[in-house]
């Protein structure tokens, strides 16, 4: 990883570089311009789009006399975190979510995710040389707890994957994507993107080329015999019924939403009884790298099949619960070995 250079500051001199005044507008179609052409793909430029859009709507609430990005300093944007975390109301602005009836104050996660945004667009603004001051670079990301709850007990595994009708079309597609979520660890837009081209039934790996996955990396992830026959099973009655070589579709023969099958997966847990947990195609994930290491998988072939470009991310896929920390010791513990030796 390389290492972040300090800024050198010029002592003595007089910084006679005229800089443009960007509105917030203009700056924002410079940066997705810029991010564009350096590759970035559609859904994160959205991602750039919706969370400037967030930001300007407070600001011209709270500071209407702000009008270009010079103008913006690091005091604006503490107050701005203070305020996604302390006022801001979930979902204002949705058009089917009564924000009303929402809490108020958004996760630490959502306003990390923001903060990302932001480092990204002023670091580019910098890095062309549109702005003189960089209004993010003495603000922190807030610091987080690691979730130990993230993932599924076995007994939930099984209780979810009772729920899905599996003589209904619906309910056995469903039932095909939770297995092989679980059994693969796929991120969810590589999922509902599979083709049946994607997959080698001999071999039973599945290819994930780079223009679907979340690095652009591609990769080869392997399942098991029966997730196989699942997935055979669910291309042969898509075969009976649509044109499409996709694997995953509705009962009208459309792609799978990533959305859509996230409330699937919400609502077969609401059924299963399970509260307290996220229950996103996430989780899935989380449970299945979780279940790997403590099955015995090491940790760079883990890396090698989940995608992770930083073994430093999938570390907190795995975070383990009191109960398999005290498996784990009493299993490898040296003491515990040398008294069974000793009896």
């Amino acid at each position: 990883m390389a290492l972040k250079r300090k800024k050198r500051r010029a002592i003595g001199r007089v910084n006679d570089k005229q800089y443009p005044k960007l509105t917030l507008d203009q700056a924002l179609d410079l940066v997705i311009a810029g991010k564009r052409a350096e590759g970035l793909r559609e859904r994160t430029l959205q991602d750039y789009t919706k969370s400037w859009g967030y930001f300007t709507e407070w600001l011209k609430k709270s500071y209407p006399e702000i009008e270009t990005v010079d103008q913006l300093t690091t005091e604006i944007f503490r107050n701005y975190i203070n305020y996604m975390k302390y006022d801001a109301r979930k979902y204002d602005g949705h058009r089917f979510i009564d924000a009303e009836k929402q809490s108020v104050g958004l996760s630490d996660t959502t306003i990390n995710i923001r903060l990302r945004v932001f480092r990204a667009f002023f670091n580019y603004l910098e890095k062309e040389e549109l702005i003189e001051f960089n209004p993010m670079d003495n603000i922190k990301l807030l610091r987080q707890d690691i979730d130990l709850t993230n993932c599924f007990t076995d007994e939930e595994v099984k209780e979810l994957l009772r729920q899905p009708n599996q003589r209904d079309y619906v309910g056995f597609r469903d039932f095909v994507a939770m297995n092989l979520l679980l059994d693969s660890g796929l991120r969810i837009g590589e999922l509902v993107n599979l083709r049946v081209g994607d997959i080698d039934f001999k071999t039973r790996f599945i290819t994930i080329n780079g223009d679907k996955s979340k690095n652009r990396r591609p990769r080869l992830v392997p399942i098991s015999a029966y997730v196989s026959k699942l997935l055979l099973q669910l291309i042969n009655e898509n075969q009976e019924h649509f044109k499409t070589d996709r694997i995953f579709l509705s009962c009208y023969g459309e792609p799978l939403g990533e959305n859509h099958l996230n409330k699937r997966l919400k609502y077969y847990a609401e059924k299963a009884g399970i509260k307290g947990k996220k229950t996103t195609a996430h989780v899935y994930r989380h449970t299945w790298a979780k279940n790997m290491i403590l099955n015995g998988c090491d940790a760079f072939t883990l890396q090698k099949m989940g995608g992770w470009a930083d073994i430093r991310t999938m570390r907190r896929y795995i975070q383990m619960d009191i109960e398999d920390m005290r498996r784990s010791h009493d299993d490898f513990s040296p003491i515990s070995r040398l008294k069974k030796r000793v009896n």
